[in-house]
């Protein structure tokens, strides 16, 4: 089937298109709205601002395809591959991506608010300026990926692997980060304010200028973490591990260190809990 078949079969009303074989196809614009997909190969294919509202492409093959400003609001893509797909600037609110491919994909400007991408796999992903406001990414694998300023704001990332991302200028504000990875993550002027990150592994991450004010982080490994010039007014910080942590000119006031452990941690002109600072 090529392109103009699938378009004509579903002028005429069909919808059903399973383990369609549109490899490379050119559909740029068009509107498949509540089509079945499942299964179909459309890698390399075109499909930059096409309507895709709702439509079933579950374990479709999407890879290296073009859906630039394309509109997938609804879309079902669990165990879909989109890796190296362009998807930026792409509409991708209360879709379903559940343990999808998306290694290397460009979500820059993308909005995946409410959106569903537990256990996916977004190694390298590109979601710069994202928009991911109450997406689920629970137990999802961001390993280096590049999400400066986006907008994660209520979004759960429980479990989920952040190793070496970046995420400068983000905004985390009353996310759920328990448990979850972020070695060597910058963080710096992010916003986790409100945030539940107990238990999370922040070994080397820095924190710089982050807004850490009322942030839920007991248990959690902060061992030579960089947090410079960090609020963290009222944050939970018992049983933390912050040894060798940089904390100069942080400001601790109101902050719950009990049975943290500050071993050799640098604080510097710090603001403790008490408000004195520190020398």
């Amino acid at each position: 089937m090529d392109g103009a078949e699938l378009l004509k079969r579903y002028a005429a009303g069909e919808r059903d298109f399973p383990e369609a074989n549109l490899e490379g196809v050119s559909m740029a614009g068009v509107n498949l709205s509540q089509a079945n997909l499942r299964r179909a190969n459309l890698s390399q294919s075109c499909l930059k601002g096409a309507i895709l509202k709702g439509v079933n492409l579950r374990e479709a093959n999407l890879s290296g395809a073009n859906l630039q400003g394309s509109y997938l609001c609804e879309a079902n893509l669990i165990v879909s591959n989109l890796s190296q797909a362009n998807l930026a600037k792409a509409n991708l609110s209360n879709a379903n991506l559940r343990s999808s491919r998306l290694i290397g994909v460009n979500l820059s400007k993308a909005n995946l608010s409410e959106a569903i991408l537990s256990e996916a796999i977004l190694q390298n992903a590109n979601l710069s300026q994202a928009k991911l406001i109450s997406t689920s990414l629970n137990r999802a694998k961001l390993s280096q990926a590049l999400l400066d300023g986006a907008i994660l704001e209520g979004a759960s990332l429980n479990n989920s692997i952040l190793i070496e991302a970046n995420l400068i200028g983000a905004n985390l504000s009353h996310t759920l980060l328990s448990g979850a990875n972020l070695t060597k993550a910058n963080l710096n002027q992010a916003d986790l304010s409100g945030a539940i990150a107990s238990g999370c592994t922040m070994r080397n991450t820095i924190l710089t200028d982050a807004n850490l004010r009322g942030a839920r982080m007991s248990w959690t490994i902060l061992h030579g973490a960089n947090l410079t010039k960090a609020n963290l007014y009222r944050a939970n910080l018992c049983w933390s591990n912050l040894t060798e942590a940089i904390l100069i000119e942080a400001v601790l006031i109101d902050a719950n260190l009990n049975q943290a452990n500050l071993r050799e941690a640098k604080l510097t002109k710090a603001i403790m809990p008490s408000g004195s600072q520190h020398q």
